[in-house]
Parts: C-alpha cells; sequence; structure tokens
C-alpha cells in the first residue's frame, strides 16, 4: 500500500439521517469520552478490505499529538478538519480535499530548555480542543514564549475564518498571580482534552514527569465573560490532571481522574476520581469522589488513577438506565462507580485486576447485549502470551454490578482504541494502532476480538494516539501527515 497525508474527522456516537457526517467536537466524540461513532456502512465484512484512499491531500508542520476535530457549518456543503500541532498553528483544511481553508500561528512554542523537564519540544499545542457548537468557536491552549517568559494562553478563534475573538486569549499564568497555590506555568502541562458545558471552557493541568511544585489544577473559563476565570486545585501537591481525555461530563457535572500526591497524611485530592460542580468547587461529600483503600500505595508506586480519563457508561438496569463510572488505573485495576455516588475512599461498586501492568491513554465503551465492553491498551490478565496489548473488560448487570475479563487481542504499541457501530450496536469494531510499536492499524470484532484488519506500518506516530472516524473514512494523525482510510 502507499501511504497517503490525510487529515483526521471523526462522528459522534449518534446515526444520522444527514448527507453529512456529525460533527466531532470533542475528545473520543464526545464528552462522556466513550470513543464510539456510528458508521452506518463499516460492517465487519468490510473492515477487511480497508485501504488507504488517495484522493485527500493535506500538509500540516510538526508534531501532532491532539486529536483533530471534524466540524460541518449548518446550511454549507463544505466541512472543515481542525489540526493543532506543538508549533502552535492551527489548521483548518477542507475535508474532502484537504486544502487548507485557513491557519492561524498561535506564537512562538517553548523551546524544552526553558522547561524544568519533558520530552516535547518544542511545546506548543498538547491537550485536544473543543468546540462550543453554540458560539461555532474552537477553544484551546497553547504554551506560547511572551516577553515575560513562558505562558499558557488560552485562545478562542472563530471557526469561519480562525479570528481570534475579542477579549482572548486569557493568559493562565498571569490570570492566577498572587494565588495560592501558585501557578507557575513552565511547571504545568496542558495533555488533557478540554470541555465545554454550561457556557464555560473547562482546561484540565498536570506536570512533566512530576516536576515540583504542582497541584493538579481545572480552570473554568466564561465563554461570554473570558476574564472571569475559575479554579479547582487539588490540596495537595501533584495530583495532575493529566490523561488525553482529560474532562469528562455529563453536562451537569465535570468528571476528573487525579495521578499521585506527595507528602500527605491524609487523602487530599489524588489518585482519585473526583465530580466537580460546574462552578468548580471543590467535593466536600464521599458522594463526590472516589480514591482506593491503598491510596498511599499508589501514590509511594507512581501508580496513577489518572492514566485514563474516567468513562461514562449506562448499564441496563430493569426498565431503566443505571448511570455508571468506569476507571482504569496504574495498578493495573478496575473500578466501576455509581455515577451518583462516587464512594468516597474504597466505595467501589467492583474492583478487579485487569492487567499486569498499567493503564494509560484512552478506552472505550459500546453495547454487547445487556453488557457494556470497556476496551483499553493493556496486557490483560488471563490472556496468552500471543494475545496482548488490547483487553475487553465486560460491565454486566446486576446488584450489584459485576466485572470480567471478555476478551483480549495483540497489539504491539501504545494507542487509544476507539469502536465503531453500524447502528450502535450491530457489528462492533475495535480499531486500535501500536503507536511506537508495531506502527500498525489493527481491527476486532467487538463481541469477541476476532481479528479482522492487520494494516501496514505507519510512520510519525505518539504513543497515545487515537483514530477518529466519519461516514466513509478513519483517519490517524501523525507528525506532519495525517493517514485517511476508506472502506
Amino acid at each position: 500500500m502507499r501511504i497517503v497525508p490525510v487529515l483526521v474527522a471523526a462522528v459522534l456516537m449518534a446515526v444520522t439521517c444527514s448527507t453529512h457526517a456529525t460533527p466531532v467536537l470533542s475528545y473520543h466524540g464526545g464528552p462522556e469520552r466513550s470513543g464510539h461513532f456510528v458508521v452506518p456502512n463499516l460492517t465487519w465484512d468490510r473492515a477487511r478490505s480497508l485501504h488507504f484512499d488517495p484522493a485527500f491531500h493535506a500538509e500540516i508542520s510538526g508534531q501532532l499529538y491532539a486529536q483533530p476535530l471534524y466540524w460541518h457549518e449548518p446550511g454549507s456543503e463544505a466541512a472543515l478538519l481542525i489540526a493543532v500541532t506543538e508549533n502552535n498553528i492551527v489548521y483548518a483544511l477542507d475535508a474532502k480535499t484537504g486544502k487548507t481553508v485557513w491557519s492561524r500561528s498561535l506564537g512562538q512554542p517553548v523551546a524544552r530548555a526553558l522547561l524544568p523537564c519533558g520530552d516535547i519540544a518544542p511545546l506548543g499545542v498538547t491537550g485536544t480542543p473543543v468546540i462550543d457548537a453554540a458560539s461555532e468557536t474552537l477553544f484551546l491552549d497553547a504554551a506560547v514564549t511572551q516577553s515575560t517568559g513562558p505562558d499558557h494562553l488560552v485562545f478562542a478563534l472563530s471557526l469561519k475564518d480562525g479570528s481570534i475573538l475579542p477579549g482572548w486569549p486569557v493568559a493562565v499564568g498571569a490570570a492566577l498571580a498572587g494565588q495560592d497555590p501558585p501557578f507557575v506555568p513552565t511547571g504545568y502541562n496542558q495533555r488533557g482534552a478540554l470541555a465545554v458545558a454550561g457556557g464555560t471552557v473547562y482546561v484540565p493541568f498536570g506536570s512533566f514527569f512530576d516536576c515540583k511544585p504542582y497541584h493538579g489544577t481545572v480552570i473554568g473559563i466564561p465563554i461570554s465573560d473570558p476574564h472571569n476565570m475559575k479554579r479547582w486545585v487539588s490540596r495537595a501537591m501533584g495530583g495532575g490532571v493529566w490523561a488525553p481525555g482529560g474532562i469528562t461530563s455529563d453536562g451537569t457535572s465535570l468528571f476528573v481522574a487525579t495521578g499521585n500526591t506527595f507528602d500527605t497524611a491524609d487523602w487530599a485530592d489524588g489518585e482519585a476520581v473526583i465530580r466537580l460542580p460546574l462552578d468548580l468547587q471543590g467535593p466536600t461529600e464521599d458522594v463526590d469522589y472516589f480514591t482506593p483503600e491503598d491510596w498511599r500505595d499508589l501514590d509511594a508506586e507512581d501508580s496513577d488513577l489518572g492514566g485514563i480519563a474516567p468513562v461514562l457508561i449506562d448499564l441496563p438496569d430493569g426498565d431503566g438506565q443505571k448511570p455508571l463510572v468506569v476507571a482504569l488505573g496504574k495498578d493495573g485495576k478496575a473500578y466501576l462507580l455509581d455515577r451518583t455516588n462516587l464512594g468516597g475512599i474504597g466505595g467501589a461498586l467492583a474492583v478487579t485486576k485487569v492487567s499486569a501492568h498499567g493503564v494509560y491513554a484512552a478506552a472505550a465503551a459500546y453495547p454487547v447485549g445487556d453488557s457494556v465492553y470497556v476496551v483499553f491498551p493493556a496486557a490483560g490478565t488471563g490472556c496468552s502470551d500471543g494475545q496482548r496489548g488490547l483487553a475487553a473488560l465486560a460491565v454486566h448487570p446486576g446488584s450489584p454490578p459485576t466485572l470480567s475479563t471478555a476478551w483480549c487481542a495483540q497489539v504491539t504499541g501504545l494507542g487509544a482504541p476507539i469502536v465503531t457501530t453500524t447502528d450502535g450496536k450491530s457489528n462492533p469494531i475495535v480499531w486500535d494502532v501500536g503507536a511506537e510499536g508495531d506502527n500498525q492499524l489493527h481491527a476486532f470484532k467487538g463481541d469477541t476480538g476476532e481479528v479482522l484488519f492487520s494494516g501496514t506500518g505507519l510512520a510519525g506516530l505518539h504513543r497515545f494516539v487515537t483514530m477518529i472516524a466519519t461516514k466513509d473514512h478513519l483517519y490517524l494523525g501523525g507528525d506532519g501527515k495525517i493517514y485517511a482510510f476508506t472502506f
């Protein structure tokens, strides 16, 4: 096969009668971070004949860590693919041809020499942006070198032409100057995906390899009043919100997973799933957070619960649905939580060991019968040596619900899987890429793990990279190039 550069687009988890793919506004297709895309024509049989599409040509400059987005302007035949790079350049490309419609430089990225640690050079835009459909605005965070030094700038760009909206960008370090604990921009990395809820854009922050001092941080910037910033910050040092999926939301609350904390005798927001209200007031009751009973051991071992963003699922429960949260940690365990009562310390509905090693990147969720499967990159427990790298966890209904390993598959490398179905349930296909490993695209039947497709090697992929899907393409981004597959 000849590899052809292309740009990435996707659809939300919904069937549409439109001739256009549903726009993808945020990471993994929606605020619940399910990674589930409905593609009516992508059956198991067609997955076997996947091939590169030579008709689309797009060029971008710089390293690509963030997931691109797809935007279809109402009333227009045209669609835009949005990509952002570590060079601090935003690209809006024609979704059919790959031609640049507009681009915007956000300022000089931060050189590695200006940072205490890290492995991205230069540092520009890393976290996946978010689109606010109501205002047709793209929001993103960029690390920018200013005359006063590096800072994180949150931009609002018009999707029509890339122009910066009045009142933006907002300099995070400058806005939080004088607050306790201090926000020193060079100690913070913005890797997690942004979210929009209730007219506010939310941005999560972690660090670089636990370079102190830093605190897990989420800022909220009202879209109509960008200078009225709100902040949640972890009480203990550490506790970064760094998973690629960033902030998960059900529309009324935010859910974040935090990493390890330092020098604290009592639990102080680390190793946890935390529900935050839209005003970012911290959790005050057990119903608003969960942390394992052995959180101190996890802190000591750097076994973050925050390697994967919380995934929201709804499990059949009698005549209704039970709202749940699935959390996966670097301790190799899966935690099933009641979304209405997270349970405080040790209050999970179910806990099971799912991997002999840590779990990172992102998970995807989809229904199989009366259960919900959650697939994630890991060496699954109980899997044979020839089935390592991807595992599917089954969440079964019951009182309480139960967990079991459904299947395992072989993928060498660390990408973040997605799933496609033809109608929300039928023909489930799990797609994953062996980033920084075999660098191949893989497809598996979502109910059994049977191999459907294994593609040729790809270049320029970073660990944690994820794919997205449209009604007629799958797209994957790498450094300076985009791959497009069609069926």
